[in-house]
Parts: C-alpha cells; structure tokens; sequence
C-alpha cells in the first residue's frame, strides 16, 4: 500500500471501513462522482483540508493516508564535528601535505558549487581536509594566493554554519577570516570575508552590525578598486548585505538607498558571479532582496507583487539553486504575514523542487512548515512535506 497514489490509498482504506463510495461521499458532503475522481487520481486535493477531511471519516491519521515515513536524519550532526575537530587542529601535524595552489583552488570550487546546490551534508564532510590544506598552503606561502584561499575557505564555512543553525560559531568562523583579510591590506579580500561575517552577525540578531561593516567593506572597495565586474559584484553583494539588515532592524532609508546603490551596479555587471562570497550578484538578485526588504518593513502586499514578477524575469533562472530556494523560504515568510497560507505553502514547496537540501537540511525551516501545515488552507503538497519532515 505504501507503494500506491492517495487516491489508491483512500479507496483501499474506504473499503476497510465497508463504505461505499456513495457512504463516503455522503459522509463527506459531496458527490459519488468527486469521491470516484479523488480515488482514481483525476482530481486533485488542492488543500490540507481536503486531506484532514478524508483521514478523519476513515478514522487514520494523515501520515497514514500519506503513507510517509520522517526523512532518514542526514549526517549533518557527523559533519558538525568534523568542522569543529578542525577548527580546533591550531598546529597542524607536520606530515600534512601543502597541495598545489591549482589543486586546491579546484577542491575549494568543488565545496563551493555543494553550496550553491545546498548540498550541506556532502559540504560539511568536504569542509575539514579543505581547511587543514588551506591553513598549510597558507602557512607554507604566506601572502598572496595562501591568504586568498584561506580567506575564501574561512567565508564558505562560515556560510555554511549560518544555513545550520550555528550562527554563533559561524560568527567566531568568520572573524578568522577577517583577521588574515585585514593583514593583507587588500580591500577586496576583506569584502569577501565580510559576506558571511554580515550573515552570521544578521542570523544571531545584530542587525545594526551586519549592517555597518557590510557598507563600511562596499565603501572601502569603492574607494580602492578599479571598477571591474568583480570589485562591481562584490560591492552589490555588500550592499544587499546592508539593506537585508537595516529592513530587519526598521531602517527602511538605509535599505532602500543600500539597494538603489546596488541597483545601479548590477547593470554594470552581465548575469553575476558567484565568486563574492559564495552568493549571485546581478539584477535578479537586487530585485529578490528588494522583496525581502519590503516585507521585513511591513508592506507585504508589494512584496507578494514584486515577488510574482521577479519570477517571470529571465535573470531568476541564473540564480543558483541555493540562493532561488532560500529567497522562495522568504517570500513562504511574507505570504505567512499576509495570511495567503496557500501560497506559502506553494513557495516552500517550490524552494524544495529548486534546492532540496534548502528545505530538508536546515532546522529552521522545519518551524516555518509546521506554521504552515496547520492552516486548512495549505496546499496539499505540504502534507507530504510536513510528514517527512516530521512536523505534521
């Protein structure tokens, strides 16, 4: 039975209980000919109500009509010590070996396109060799492209801890980062160590912190670097950085002009790139972030609208999956505070077909589906979601 569609599952389990179809609609409040359709798969069940309607008169609960097991927990626990193990190797052993520079900067692109998939277990298990062989290569050659991957490994795992829940250590992670970005007296380098320090300071609440060392690291690229596409990226990068922590904080001017700043670089720059900080940078992204920002102020009904056109924009779709799928769990959160239930559902159900592991691999979005799994008005797609997931 595990094995068959719902609508297989409802018939079997109405004649469990020796009803007919005719009992079951009655039952109901609806037609023979709807309970016919639901249980040979021609209609739909548009609504969680729907579900919970059914489950109640076959007296199972609706994890059993969904036939859905808790998802196997994923070894992000295992690759949390990993990452800690090696935070805490200060001195390295002598036997480890220095890799090239070309070897490295492919295993560090390796992490990085896990991230950008928000394959976060495969990325924990990858993160620990990665750092003990940046921290030797840096020892081994200081200056130069030593500091630059470990700079850059420092900010993807800082990044990472922000998606699990460990602000506090990716905090501490990307305070490292700074530290050996300030020695090299290289703007750029330190704006790359900035991204996941604003993050990481924005996930534990210090919003106006995030915010000023996010514009302080945009103006210092500003003011020192020639203006090519990447000094472009990562200075847009910083400013979305500075906007998403000043809407949360109430600072709507400082939002909307950290916004129209990068507003104006993003037409500088083609699609974006990925390499400020493990994020996007180009219109799609300004435009997704000004969503964000407008329904962090308060005003969700131009939220919701911005959000529906973004969509149907060409530059969505050069998004990475990680970034589509963590904007589409925001726009879940402006819907909630609307009260547009159906459509949350529908946008977590979206970033889960985007970016799997966005949905299933991050703690907090489990609160976020349970929210929404209890309104009669979710879709009921979320109803599997919110088995799997355990919340239901």
């Amino acid at each position: 039975m595990n094995e068959l569609p719902v609508g297989r599952r409802v018939a079997q389990w109405r004649v469990r209980r020796n009803m007919t179809q005719q009992q079951f609609a009655d039952r109901l409040g609806k037609s023979k000919s709807w309970v016919d359709k639901v249980e040979r798969g021609v209609r739909r069940l548009e609504r969680v109500s729907n579900l919970r309607e059914i489950a109640e008169t076959l007296r199972i609960d609706v994890e059993v009509l969904l036939a859905t097991r808790s998802s196997r927990p994923q070894p992000v626990a295992a690759g949390m010590d990993g990452v800690r193990a090696a935070l805490a190797r200060y001195h390295l052993p002598g036997s480890t070996r220095t890799p090239p520079a070309k070897e490295l900067r492919a295993r560090l692109d390796h992490a990085d396109q896990s991230y950008r998939h928000a394959r976060y277990p495969a990325l924990l298990a990858l993160l620990p060799s990665l750092l003990d062989a940046a921290r030797a290569a840096q020892a081994a050659r200081a200056g130069g492209e030593g500091d630059t991957l470990l700079v850059s490994v420092y900010a993807l795992i800082a990044l990472a801890l922000v998606k699990v829940d460990q602000g506090e250590l990716a905090w501490l992670v990307a305070d490292r980062g700074i530290a050996v970005a300030v020695a090299t007296n290289d703007s750029r380098l330190s704006g790359v160590a900035t991204v996941p320090l604003s993050q990481a300071l924005r996930s534990r609440g210090r919003r106006r912190s995030a915010a000023d060392i996010a514009l302080r690291a945009a103006h210092g690229i500003e003011t020192s670097s020639a203006n090519s596409p990447d000094a472009a990226s990562l200075r847009g990068t910083l400013l979305i950085q500075a906007a998403l922590a000043a809407a949360r904080g109430g600072g709507a001017r400082n939002a909307h002009q950290s916004l129209d700043r990068a507003a104006e670089l993003a037409r500088t720059v083609d699609r974006g790139g990925g390499s400020a900080g493990c994020t996007d940078f180009g219109s799609a992204a300004v435009e997704a972030a000004r969503v964000v920002v407008e329904a962090a102020l308060g005003d969700v009904a131009v939220a919701t609208v911005w959000h529906e056109r973004l969509l149907a924009t060409d530059g969505w779709r050069w998004l990475s999956p990680e970034h589509r799928a963590a904007y589409l769990l925001d726009a879940a959160r402006a819907y909630i505070r609307g009260g547009d239930m159906l459509r949350a559902g529908r946008a977590l159900l979206d970033a889960e077909r985007t970016a799997h592991g966005e949905v299933h691999d991050r703690p907090a979005v489990r609160k976020l589906v349970a929210v929404v799994w209890r309104s009669a008005d979710a879709p009921t797609g979320l109803a599997q979601l919110a088995a799997t997931l355990g919340v239901a």
